[in-house]
């Protein structure tokens, strides 16, 4: 479709919703620069602006002329009008583009009444609007702009002294046209960049300033919509002062803090959600979201009854929606998990679900799945890891899920194959959900295992655990923004021990608080997990007062 010539543009695509991204080529086809993609036109009369009869001078096109007058409801100036060669007939404006060998050989045209544009001629080879006026190096500083009128008002606004050229089709041809025409930019000493005050404009600015070696472009801040708002409601001096306290561009995520000003007192929004045990809210202040909490510990340590009190709790406490990729359930046992907290019973176990009714079932599933507010991976076999990022971005942005749980981390990366070392590759998937986290603002929590232990005591028998202990990679610690440990000897013949998970905090980035947050008994007959005070202490005081020899515990 290269080949094809533009016969109209800035047109509107109902389908992605933008006003003037779609252009129509003379075959038919259009093109939306905004969501990339082609189509048919259907029921236009495309080749109304085909060429005619060619002209000297011109790429086999007629190209419309008319006369030279102030564009009086832009304030533009017929001076300013004739510096450009644009021309006006009727109720159409001629926007004239010319190529490298300053052959005239196309227009934008843009008709009021009903408000229309398009282009005649071929502007894919034409430069610049306004290049052909001025040589390269002419000047100490040119200036960009989104479009002609702007162009031509800054013109105007800097008093005729400068360079002033737009690119030729609007903020999403920016780097493309710029580019193309790199060389010729790229002789003037500053380039400075007057687009739209707008997140496309901004976007653009962005784009084009990367071309550039570092403090060559830079970019004016508009306090209004874009140049000729200035010109209009005659505000010469302060786009004046706007155009000369124009920054040099820097890459995202740099700034100088003396730029931060009044926005350092201003708090980042983020939700917060307190935990359903006070000990963690203790240390933590409780969950928020742009952060990643991890959970670990050994097999059977009660990670997932925790996972299940959270998304209970959250669900209770919150309006918010919340994702779950369960990777070791399918979504029927998350259901009936989230379901058991609600009515205090273990019903994710066929035996006990079926001493209820279904009258009672159909409540505790209205309380907690009737809310609409829950969604599930429904996933078959293995998943890839980009699968994995692709559900989590869509609950975030689709679904708007502020609190997503993916459990686990470990059986993503244990089947993997890209890398062939799954420390690699757990450090990767890290560096993954670190960056949706940031780009999405939700609070992910996370489940990872921890690497598997020889020796005499291992983590299913109380072993105290630490962040060297994460499986595979020191990621899962350097990118988490808490990393909290569960801790139970499962093996005890003590039944409180035995099912008493004691919570350790081994990283928090908030407050730096870490150690032994709270201690969680599980209920069997209910399969809660409730706070209780430390078990523990009132064993080792009843042991100190008895032979040392007799002390169950290492000290």
């Amino acid at each position: 479709m290269d080949d094809n010539k533009v016969v109209r543009d800035r047109l509107p695509h109902e389908d992605c919703g933008a006003e003037m991204a779609r252009v129509l080529y003379e075959d038919g086809h259009w093109y939306c620069f905004k969501c990339d993609t082609y189509g048919k036109e259907k029921g236009e009369d495309f080749m109304s602006h085909q060429p005619t009869t060619p002209i000297q001078g011109v790429i086999n096109n007629v190209l419309s002329q008319g006369e030279s007058r102030a564009l009086t409801d832009r304030n533009i100036s017929v001076n300013t009008v004739k510096k450009y060669g644009v021309t006006a007939k009727l109720n159409k404006h001629f926007y004239p583009y010319f190529d490298k060998d300053s052959c005239h050989v196309a227009n934008k045209v843009r008709q009021n009444n009903p408000k229309n544009f398009f282009t005649e001629g071929n502007l894919s080879s034409g430069q610049l609007f306004g290049q052909h006026l001025f040589p390269p190096s002419s000047a100490k500083y040119i200036t960009v702009c989104e479009g002609e009128i702007d162009a031509m008002s800054v013109f105007e606004l800097s008093g005729s002294k400068y360079p002033c050229v737009s690119i030729k089709s609007g903020a999403a041809s920016a780097v493309r046209d710029c580019k193309t025409n790199l060389e010729y930019l790229n002789s003037f000493d500053n380039i400075i960049l007057c687009f739209d005050n707008d997140d496309a404009g901004r976007k653009a600015s962005a784009g084009v300033a990367e071309l550039f070696e570092p403090q060559k472009a830079k970019i004016v801040k508009l306090d209004f919509k874009d140049a000729n708002e200035y010109l209009r409601v005659g505000k010469r001096e302060d786009f004046t002062r706007a155009w000369w306290s124009a920054a040099p561009y820097t890459p995202a995520g740099i700034i100088n803090l003396r730029d931060i000003g009044s926005q350092l007192y201003e708090e980042d929004f983020c939700d917060t959600c307190l935990y359903p045990w006070e000990g963690l809210n203790e240390k933590l202040y409780g969950m928020r979201t742009g952060e990643l909490v991890c959970f670990t510990s050994g097999s059977g340590m009660g990670k997932s009854s925790i996972i299940r009190e959270l998304m209970h709790h959250i669900l209770k406490t919150t309006k918010d929606n919340i994702g779950i990729l369960a990777l070791e359930e399918n979504v029927k046992n998350t259901a009936f998990n989230i379901m058991s907290v609600e009515a205090n019973a273990r019903l994710y176990i066929k035996e006990i679900r079926e001493q209820f009714n279904r009258e009672q079932l159909n409540q505790w599933e209205k309380d907690t799945l009737g809310t609409g507010r829950l969604f599930a991976f429904d996933h078959f076999g293995s998943v890839s890891n980009d699968e994995i990022l692709g559900r989590v971005r869509y609950m975030a942005r689709a679904l708007d899920c502020k609190w997503i749980m993916l459990d686990h981390l470990s059986i993503l990366v244990s089947g993997q194959e890209d890398f062939g070392d799954e420390r690699k590759s757990i450090d990767v998937l890290m560096t993954k959900l670190r960056s949706l986290v940031e780009e999405t603002g939700i609070g992910l929590l996370l489940v990872s295992h921890l690497r598997r232990r020889g020796g005499d005591k291992g983590f299913e028998e109380g072993k105290e655990v630490t962040l060297s202990h994460l499986r595979g990679s020191a990621s899962i610690g350097h990118l988490s923004d808490a990393v909290i440990a569960l801790e139970r000897n499962q093996q005890s013949e003590d039944e409180t021990e035995a099912n008493t998970t004691m919570i350790r905090i081994l990283k928090n980035r908030y407050t730096g608080d870490t150690g032994v947050a709270a201690h969680l008994y599980y209920d069997k007959d209910t399969g809660r997990m409730s706070s209780i005070e430390n078990p523990f202490d009132a064993e080792r005081e009843h042991t100190e007062e008895g032979d040392i020899n007799d002390i169950p515990f290492e000290i």
